[in-house]
Formats: C-alpha cells, sequence, structure tokens
C-alpha cells in the first residue's frame, strides 16, 4: 500500500518514485568546486559545513550511520543513534552533516575530538558535543525518491522527521547567492553549496551542485613524515600529495596545527604503513624523510598554490576517515 505522502504527488512526480530497498551504501552526491558565484532562482544556496558527511539509515529498529566511505559511525555518534531512532518515521534515508561549534562556527578540528573515539560510552561521555545537520531525503517509507526534484525532497525531509537537538534540518535561501557568498565569508563560514533546485540526486560528483569556499583547503593524503627535531617528539611534518590519475603528485609538506596527542597518534598510526620506497611520482626534497603506504587522509588548510604545485603555508586541521585517498585530486585549479 502506498503512504499517504505519494499519492499526494502530481502524475509526473509520482512516477518518478519507486519502490527500492534502503542504500547498501553511502555513496554520496558530491559538490564541484568553482570560484563564479552567482544568484539564481532556479537554484538554492545552503551554508556549507565544516563536518563529517553522513548517510543516515533507519530501517525499523535498526539505525546505521555510515561514513563516505562506507565505515560505520554509530559508535561515535551514539546520541545520533538515539536521535534518529526515536522517529515515528520507520523507514528513511537521510544525508547530512556531523559537525562540533567552537563558538558560533563549525570547527573539524574540535570535531576530530570525536571522529577518533569509537567506543560508544567514551562517546557519550566525551564533552565535545555534536549536531547533526540534514539537508537531503533519499529513501522514504521503502520508496526511493532521488529521482524527484530537490525541492521536492526538501519537503519530504521537513515533513519525515522531527527536527529537535542533536537533529538539526540545514536552512537554505532561495535567491541572493552572491549576497550570500558575502555575508557568508563575513561571518567566518567555511564557504557556500549553490544546489540546482529541479535537479534529481546524483550518486557521483555533479555540477548540479557547486561549492564555494571563503578559505582555502582541501583533503590531502599522508604518504610519509619527516624526523622531529628540537625537543619535538613524534614527527617534524607529513609529506602531502594528491591523485592526479593513478600517480600520487607531491604537494609539500606540514608541520603546523598539531598537539602532542596527535603527534604521538599520528605517529603510532604511520609507523604500522611504514615502506622503503616512495608512493609518490614526483621526487621528495626534503632530508629525514620515511615514506608510508598512502592510506590515511588528512584535511589541510593553506593559503594558496604555488606555481611548482606546493601548498603555501599549510596548516593540518584533522584526518578524516570518510575519504578514499583514491578520491583526492587537486580541487583548486
Amino acid at each position: 500500500m502506498e503512504p499517504a505522502w505519494v499519492k499526494k504527488l502530481d502524475g509526473d512526480l509520482r512516477k518518478r518514485v519507486q519502490r527500492a530497498d534502503m542504500p547498501a551504501g553511502s555513496d554520496l552526491m558530491k559538490a564541484t568546486l568553482t570560484h563564479e558565484p552567482f544568484a539564481d532562482p532556479d537554484w538554492l544556496y545552503e551554508r556549507k559545513l565544516d563536518g563529517e558527511r553522513i548517510l543516515a539509515i533507519k530501517d525499523r529498529d535498526r539505525v546505521r550511520l555510515l561514513t563516505r566511505n562506507d565505515k560505520d559511525a554509530g559508535d561515535t555518534y551514539p546520541e545520533l543513534i538515539d536521535a534518529l531512532g526515536q522517529q515515528q518515521t520507520e523507514r528513511f534515508a537521510v544525508d547530512g552533516e556531523v559537525v562540533a561549534f567552537e563558538g558560533s562556527l563549525t570547527s573539524f578540528s574540535r570535531l576530530q575530538q570525536r571522529m577518533q573515539v569509537n567506543d560508544a560510552e567514551q562517546a557519550r561521555a566525551s564533552r565535545i558535543a555534536v549536531f547533526f545537520y540534514l539537508f537531503d531525503i533519499l529513501n522514504l517509507d521503502g520508496f526511493a525518491v532521488t529521482a524527484l526534484p530537490l525541492r521536492q525532497r526538501k519537503q519530504l525531509l521537513r515533513e519525515a522527521l522531527q527536527f529537535e537537538d542533536p537533529l538539526r534540518l540545514l536552512p537554505h535561501r532561495n535567491r541572493d547567492g552572491k549576497a550570500l557568498l558575502r555575508e557568508a565569508c563575513e561571518k567566518g563560514w567555511e564557504g557556500l553549496i549553490a544546489k540546482d533546485a529541479n535537479a534529481r540526486y546524483q550518486h557521483t560528483r555533479s555540477r548540479k551542485w557547486l561549492k564555494f569556499k571563503c578559505t582555502r583547503g582541501q583533503e590531502m593524503v599522508i604518504g610519509g613524515f619527516t624526523d622531529p627535531k628540537g625537543s619535538r617528539e613524534g614527527f617534524g611534518a607529513l609529506l602531502l600529495g594528491y591523485y592526479e590519475g593513478e600517480r600520487l603528485r607531491y604537494a609539500g609538506k606540514v608541520g603546523t596545527g598539531f598537539d602532542d596527542r596527535m603527534l604521538q597518534d599520528l605517529r603510532e598510526r604511520m609507523n604500522a604503513l611504514r615502506r622503503e620506497e616512495s608512493p609518490f611520482a614526483d621526487e621528495v626534497p626534503e632530508e629525514g624523510i620515511h615514506f608510508i603506504d598512502p592510506e590515511l587522509v588528512g584535511e589541510v588548510g593553506f593559503t594558496e598554490w604555488t606555481r611548482d604545485g606546493r601548498l603555501r603555508h599549510p596548516r593540518f586541521l584533522g584526518l578524516r576517515r570518510d575519504k578514499k585517498p583514491q578520491d583526492v585530486v587537486r580541487e583548486d585549479t
């Protein structure tokens, strides 16, 4: 029997909704970086959050949280499992971002302290409060809704769930994209996401979603490290790279943004990945270097790319577990 919301859809939209199992993995839609802000009544605009992308799936009594590379995040965010499990709607799959705040701004560095916890009891005792901002829905009541226009999906999302902390509905604007980007940058936001309001949900990177950044930064693959100097422990700097096809291109090193605990934890992880040969396609002009298998991904902020393809003034923000190393490419061209 069809639920009431399906029966309310007009003929064309109703044909786009099909019965389907809940998603088996988190093959999520991703935005394309651009530098040309615009205002268009057929697009809507959302705040770009600095957190961890999560697909949440509730299938009656079972709730799952999946990162972008299909890792289970339920023990990291047990309060989100509770909040989603208490929803009256029994079956849904929703897309959103988990964030932690530093004042009024989302902080990936602060969230990092929760992302490294994989024990539900420890996570509940953490002083790092997290919030789950939802912005899209993929399945509702056993029906795939990805073929519906974005505006219709957002309406279904609003009606399907009750939004009380730690669950929040990500607000959007329907116009004034240029003005909103200026406002976002003045407030210190990470940036803005523009979305084609009439587009379906695509399980890939798409130009139907565009991202504008107020500050430069992106994921980087960690391919090695340098020896620590002076009284510093752990390591001196991380060797960074990005993929160009199947080649890992060297993008420079980062030696700032670490506290003592992170230096020790990262060194332990990297020790388990040590290798003799360089994973980079380019020469690494550094001293005291050690290479590792390129399995770790970090978030790095920087001021610009140099002419020879290196990061200028990079700073390490934290490890990412929701990104496959092979998916890390140079975004800012």
